[in-house]
């Protein structure tokens, strides 16, 4: 028979054509110079390179006492929410997750740290998202991040990629406590350091070679050595893999607990949330819609404010799921890269992750001596911000170094954050260089020593 006569034919042309139509009309593939084909190529390839997050952020937020089939739970949907509202409403081929960094920071310093419970936590998050929103709305946003020196922009990236490091480093037995040196270098000849350390190479390997979903191969990898060498829980079957049923929110959903947050008076939490949310997202997604080509020679960004409203909207969805604030990930930069210029990819991207909701039981089976490596890499990346840095200006380089190495020091982003701002107010203004220091940077700096004062 003629195919060209065929009815089943036909038909299945007519569908593929409508279905077409319907996307082109959504995310304008044809005036963004992208098909259907290649939106679908570059999602799976964004969605393979942070998947990680799946298998690190449960991890962090459990050792904040979140459980850990609900921390799951929480981060899947609220990323998959997040990113269906960059996919839908912004049209940008950018998919959201929880921020790391921002995650170490509500289990190690907030939490642990300050002893402060997560449901608090979560509450501070909520109010940081609702501040967010409304510095976002109000066009405030973007002069707060014009005010703020590019030194301490860059400080913070360096300061929080060490943070991570580190954390990772002690989450994989590398780094230990030591009563007389404070940290020491751990027994690196038994079996969690020594998988932990493969797991580096293996993943700086891949990467190198840029091999997609590098992260993920190499957490799965280390994940069955670990199991053959006992130090993790081995499958007994495809039910402790694959689970029909997703695992449940009910023990995180709304559990924030506003009042108590707002009761304990955590200004430099709630700061430290805020600030890193702005710099951290703002010049994430201003460097991957420049590389998808959709700034304009201006310099202007289509549904820019679209996007910086939803990413505000899903720091607050986040916490009512129960996870932590919300961050554009520079692996959208590998979707770009495949051709990626619409919501479609991060579409595609949204529904990848709800599709893992289903793998909960392998994302438990998940040691911290397969996601360590991960943060050290991480936080090694970050470390590319410092080649923006000048460190010829002692006015400069002080608040900078003490950016970069209180975060570390004092297991806090706040305290680098804290540091770096009051010096360099008081170097420039004390030098006579006050000219040079913004509005935004004296309030910022106010703020910090008012909560050292009565905090």
């Amino acid at each position: 028979m003629d195919h060209q006569t065929d009815p089943y034919t036909k038909n299945a042309s007519k569908q593929m054509n409508a279905q077409v139509s319907v996307f082109e009309k959504i995310f304008k593939l044809t005036e963004r110079k992208t098909n259907l084909r290649t939106e679908i190529i570059a999602g799976l390839t964004t969605f393979m390179t942070m998947s990680y997050i799946i298998f690190v952020n449960p991890v962090i937020l459990s050792d904040a006492g979140i459980p850990k089939e609900a921390a799951i739970a929480a981060t899947i949907v609220a990323s998959v929410i997040a990113t269906l509202l960059f996919s839908l409403w912004a049209n940008m081929p950018v998919a959201i997750a929880p921020g790391m960094g921002l995650n170490a920071f509500f289990t190690y310093t907030v939490v642990l740290g300050k002893g402060l419970s997560w449901q608090t936590a979560l509450g501070a998050v909520f109010i940081s998202g609702v501040v967010f929103l409304i510095l976002t709305v109000s066009g405030i946003r973007q002069k707060l991040v014009e005010g703020v020196p590019v030194v301490l922009r860059s400080a913070i990236v360096v300061g929080i990629g060490l943070f991570i490091a580190f954390i990772g480093l002690k989450n994989a037995g590398i780094i230990v406590s030591n009563k007389t040196t404070f940290v020491a270098l751990g027994n690196i000849t038994s079996i969690g350091p020594v998988l932990a350390l493969i797991g580096v190479v293996t993943a700086s390997i891949l990467m190198s070679r840029r091999i997609k979903g590098a992260l993920v191969i190499s957490i799965l990898f280390i994940t069955i050595l670990a199991m053959l060498f006992g130090i993790a829980k081995s499958p007994k079957g495809i039910s402790d893999i694959i689970s029909l049923s997703p695992p449940s929110l009910s023990e995180t959903f709304l559990a924030m607990d506003i009042k108590a947050a707002l009761k304990y008076g955590i200004l430099s939490i709630i700061f430290s949330f805020t600030i890193v949310e702005l710099f951290d997202n703002l010049a994430t997604l201003i460097g991957l819609t420049k590389k998808a080509g959709l700034m304009d020679e201006k310099g202007q960004i289509e549904n820019i404010d679209r996007a910086l409203t939803a990413d505000a909207l899903a720091t607050m969805c986040s916490a009512t799921m129960g996870s932590t604030a919300m961050n554009a990930y520079i692996e959208n930069a590998t979707g770009i890269a495949e051709g990626g210029r619409t919501g479609l990819t991060s579409l595609v991207v949204a529904g990848l992750f709800l599709l893992s909701l289903f793998l909960t039981p392998l994302v438990s089976l998940i040691p911290s001596v397969a996601t360590a490596p991960i943060l050290i890499l991480v936080g090694a990346l970050m470390l590319n911000e410092i080649k923006h840095i000048q460190f010829d200006d002692l006015t400069d380089a002080v608040p900078v170094f003490l950016t970069i190495i209180m975060m570390p020091l004092t297991f806090s982003i706040a305290e680098g954050l804290a540091f770096g701002f009051i010096s360099y107010t008081l170097l420039k203004v004390l030098t006579g260089r006050y000219k040079e220091v913004k509005p935004v940077v004296y309030f910022i700096s106010a703020a910090f020593i008012i909560n050292f004062i009565w905090g």
